[in-house]
């Protein structure tokens, strides 16, 4: 049977066991060096790179394994893994543009994204225009003849906006734009941004590919007409390689065996958000839920076009940063704490943990209000984690 065949769950659990040993879980490699026995040498020098082993941070066997697996699983031709998603970020960024291009970009990402944008990709000579990604007019008014990348993200963090991926790829690619959407807040359990003509899509595989907190790494996937078939190998030799930024053996892994339950966990979390988000919605101490399953989301059918279960990521408004931040320290079951996509279910303030050092109203602007708390919802019982919050926000307004 085709892997293209089965359920996406089943792809998730399933990859060929490893051939000399037929061992189901695949093995660690964990080497930084390998031996050119044989005739290794002879085929390095005639030009093999991933046919043979040659050196940890050009490639290692378990991290090939991950990379097979995650293509096939985002509908992708190939995959690099990287040691961090802001890695993979930034690679596939250097893979593409050099000093003089032009990026366009959402004004709310990844608050590590958007400062690498604001003032540290400028360093190289690349100069970037700050739109609205969910209004098309807005994007193609930014392009210019100097524009080379399109670039939002599937899920905003931490507004949860969901801009319309078919009309932005096809603005772009009218244009010989190469689109790169960051997909780590819905994972490809919930969001596949290739079936949309996305020709590059960034993950940090830290969160919901992993979904143990555990391990950090981070996942390039190609499929693009724009962009040459060989390119993310190009990216691995001449970009990856030089700047250094592979994925352990072992963080490979543990990703690995993190992917295989991904669409169980995925499935629970997500109906798990959607329960909590109806509740909150309901809640008179609460002043404006972002999820994009609820149909007062601004944006909700582009989620219902693009999402599937519509992710188990959510943010809150609350009365002021202040009760936020009482509201979090209260919870008994929920972890107060930074990153997220874990089986636990975690919450932070992004105003001042995440986007702390972005000036108060630029955060204004990207969306990221006073008040706003963040949920990433894990597998617990929908009616326990719905009951840590509500007896956090009714004491939110009493000092701790």
């Amino acid at each position: 049977m085709s892997s293209k065949e089965l359920d996406f769950a089943s792809r998730a659990v399933f990859y060929a066991p490893e051939p000399e040993s037929q061992s189901i879980s695949y093995p660690i490699y964990m080497s930084a060096n390998f031996q050119y026995a044989g005739d290794i040498y002879d085929q390095i020098v005639a030009g093999a790179r991933k046919d043979v082993n040659i050196y940890s941070r050009c490639g290692n066997p378990t991290e090939y394994k991950f990379e097979e697996h995650m293509a096939q699983l985002t509908g992708a031709e190939a995959c690099l893994a990287t040691a961090s998603g802001m890695a993979a970020i930034s690679h596939a960024l250097f893979g593409i543009l050099k000093a003089g291009d032009h990026i366009v970009t959402d004004l709310t990402t990844y608050s590590s994204t958007h400062e690498f944008f604001d003032h540290r990709i400028g360093d190289f000579g690349i100069t970037v225009s700050f739109v609205d990604t969910t209004d098309p007019i807005q994007v193609e008014r930014a392009f210019t003849d100097k524009t080379k990348v399109l670039y939002f993200e599937a899920l905003a963090n931490p507004t949860m906006k969901v801009p319309p991926m078919r009309k932005l790829v096809e603005l772009a690619h009218s244009r010989g734009i190469v689109v790169i959407c960051d997909n780590t807040f819905a994972s490809p359990a919930v969001c596949q941004p290739h079936a949309f003509g996305v020709d590059v899509v960034v993950e940090s595989a830290t969160k919901f590919i992993g979904g143990h907190n555990d391990a950090v790494g981070g996942i390039i996937t190609l499929k693009s007409e724009i962009l040459p078939k060989d390119w993310l190998e190009d990216v691995r030799w001449n970009t990856l390689n030089k700047l250094g930024a592979p994925l352990s053996p072992f963080n490979a892994w543990l990703l690995l065996r993190g992917a295989q339950t991904l669409a169980l966990r995925l499935e629970k979390q997500c109906a798990n958000a959607a329960a909590l988000a109806r509740f909150l919605e309901g809640h008179d101490k609460v002043k404006r839920v972002f999820y994009p399953g609820l149909p007062s989301h601004p944006n909700h059918a582009s989620a219902k076009e693009q999402l599937r279960n519509f992710g188990a990521m959510l943010s809150f408004q609350v009365e002021s940063e202040e009760h936020g931040v009482r509201l979090l320290k209260r919870l008994k079951l929920c972890s107060f704490a930074a990153s997220l996509g874990g089986l636990r279910t975690t919450t932070q303030m992004p105003g001042t943990m995440a986007f702390l050092d972005i000036p108060s109203q630029e955060r204004q602007a990207m969306g990221i209000v006073d008040g706003l708390v963040r949920f990433s919802v894990g597998i617990e019982h929908a009616d326990d984690i719905i009951a840590d919050v509500a007896q956090a926000i009714d004491q939110m307004h009493v000092e701790v």
